[in-house]
């Protein structure tokens, strides 16, 4: 007997139906986002000429601030300025970490009972509910006018998402190191300190890092407001229409985000990745360093 005659005699397995349940999800979410999208844009009512207009319009603002200022603007001390919204997010950050990381342990569902959690988690989506510009406009009218309003506004705000994003590290970490610290007779201190700090801090560090990066340019939009930064000297040229002093004041903005940018991202990189490798046998092995001077090698 032929093998063509064999498969014949048998018959060919029949195919599996394809999953349907996905599709329906996928054609559901795609009817909810159009119809969300035709509301808002009937809520909006942008007009028709507007639509068209608007890329001209922009075109010609940003032809008039060629060529910059820069030298008006060195005079007038914008270059001061951009470093002080530099400090302001330095600050605003430092803040949200010493508050955050504490608060994300008792947050964290592996490690705190449910009657803590539950209040701090709805704690940090409040505090995320608020935009940073509505918190310096309520800390102008206690701090007053000035960068220590803008530094308070952004580390309030930012207490919010470090708070989740750190919350959501120690959830994902190993909860072998705990049930060992608390084996051998360890306390619920003990296993945060040698068991969960180690395992979360580089993740949380590189968080700290992308949100300073983030607060770096709310610094500059609150200026505006007069919560110190470069946003100040940026709305004082805007309200003059002094379109090229304005383009300086861009470039200098632009210049220290692209810098503080690739910064960041180089030290995030070396934290989560680490910075030692050691050759050995023809293999390279990587050498993680955490924060409390330790060397962690992988297992061969």
């Amino acid at each position: 007997m032929s093998i063509a005659e064999s498969v014949d005699e048998v018959g060919s397995p029949q195919r599996p139906e394809a999953p349907t349940g996905g599709r329906r999800w996928v054609i559901g979410i795609f009817v909810v986002l159009t119809i969300g999208a035709i509301w808002s844009v009937r809520a909006i009512s942008p007009g028709l000429s507007d639509v068209i207009e608007a890329p001209g319009e922009m075109w010609k603002i940003f032809r008039a601030m060629f060529p910059p200022a820069f030298q008006t603007e060195i005079d007038r001390g914008v270059v001061g300025k951009v470093f002080e919204s530099l400090y302001i997010a330095w600050i605003g950050t430092i803040i949200a970490a010493l508050i955050s990381f504490p608060l994300s342990f008792l947050a964290a569902g592996n490690v705190a009972p449910r009657w803590i959690r539950y209040p701090i988690r709805q704690l940090f989506n409040a505090i995320r509910a608020v935009p940073e510009l509505i918190v310096a406009m309520v800390l102008l009218a206690v701090v007053g006018l000035g960068p220590w309003a803008g530094a308070l506004a952004i580390g309030l705000h930012s207490i919010g998402t470090l708070g989740k994003l750190s919350t959501e590290a120690i959830e994902n970490a190993d909860d072998g190191p705990l049930e060992a610290i608390s084996a051998s007779g360890g306390t619920w201190i003990s296993g945060m300190r040698w068991g969960m700090v180690p395992q979360v801090l580089p993740t949380v560090i590189s968080y700290w890092l992308f949100r300073f990066e983030i607060n770096i340019r709310a610094s500059t939009v609150l200026g505006l407001i007069g919560a110190g930064g470069v946003g100040s000297e940026l709305s004082s040229q805007l309200a003059f229409r002094n379109f090229p002093q304005v383009g300086a004041v861009l470039a200098f903005t632009v210049a220290l985000v692209l810098v503080i940018d690739t910064i960041s991202g180089f030290v995030r990189r070396q934290v989560i990745t680490g910075t030692g490798r050691k050759v050995d046998g023809g293999h390279t092995e990587v050498l993680f360093e955490d924060m409390l001077g330790s060397k962690l090698a992988p297992k061969k």
